[in-house]
């Protein structure tokens, strides 16, 4: 099923090091449209070592209602995931530390449930990633992201490059950092990997400033090879030197997310 990793003309390059932590992927098997068995998310894990990345935080999609996900089952997934990748040798410096559980929410029909309980797994204790369609615009966002700094949560708004409907200049997206939203880029845009539509969308907001995080949004080996590209790319490779990310900053969070 892996075979392309045997017999790929590249191999990874470290250039992933300055950022250390990969704070959204979809690694945790079987919960949504990532990776479907352990075996794949260890061959991408063991890609994203060779990139560079020291820890990575899971984030599943929550959905409603395609990826309706229940956070204590996701912990319990999580923590059984760990166990297994243990069991079968996948550990030490081969494979990134799996350092966090969190997720992925999408503002959708269902998210007003969500807020109401108030109940959330945070990236390294702290930061709650939210993600919007990727078809068609939702109106009202901003209430609800204020509606949720209100309730104390920092939110980084996932990928806003692959959005169609905001330009790289958009008053809307301008908006959210006044409100001091934190905005993430996937690796893989800046790759072309959705197009050139995004890829050229995220070079313009890095050069704006508006960007403090940059993800893989790893879902499966397809990715895994077209992270291999990009450690090759030297755009990415100056983005990377030239730019201050917060990735670093994140740490543990299983203490405050066992709280729920």
């Amino acid at each position: 099923m892996f075979e392309f990793l045997k017999h790929k003309p590249k191999t990874a390059q470290p250039i992933f090091e300055v950022l250390g932590n990969d704070m959204h992927c979809h690694l945790l098997p079987r919960v949504d449209d990532g990776s479907k068995s352990e075996e794949e998310t260890a061959t991408c894990m063991r890609v994203m070592r060779a990139a560079g990345f020291e820890k990575i935080f899971c984030t599943p999609h929550y959905q409603y209602p395609r990826f309706p996900n229940i956070e204590e089952d996701i912990l319990e997934r999580f923590d059984n995931l760990k166990l297994d990748l243990a069991a079968n040798g996948v550990k030490g410096n081969d494979v990134p530390q799996l350092a966090g559980i969190a997720g992925e929410y999408r503002i959708d029909s269902g998210f007003q449930q969500r807020l109401d309980a108030n109940k959330f797994l945070l990236i390294g204790g702290k930061y709650l990633l939210v993600e919007l369609s990727l078809h068609q615009q939702v109106m009202g966002v901003d209430q609800v992201l204020f509606d949720l700094q209100m309730k104390g949560y920092d939110i980084i708004l996932a990928h806003p490059e692959r959005y169609p409907y905001y330009s790289s200049s958009s008053h809307v997206l301008e908006h959210f950092k006044d409100m001091g939203v934190f905005f993430q880029v996937n690796i893989l845009s800046l790759g072309g990997f959705y197009g050139e539509g995004p890829r050229r969308k995220a070079f313009e907001m890095l050069d704006n400033g508006w960007i403090e995080f940059m993800g893989t949004d790893m879902h499966n080996t397809l990715y895994a090879q077209a992270l291999i590209d990009c450690t090759h790319d030297k755009k990415i490779e100056k983005v990377l030197t030239s730019h201050t990310f917060l990735n670093k900053s994140l740490t543990d969070p299983t203490v405050t997310n066992k709280k729920l």
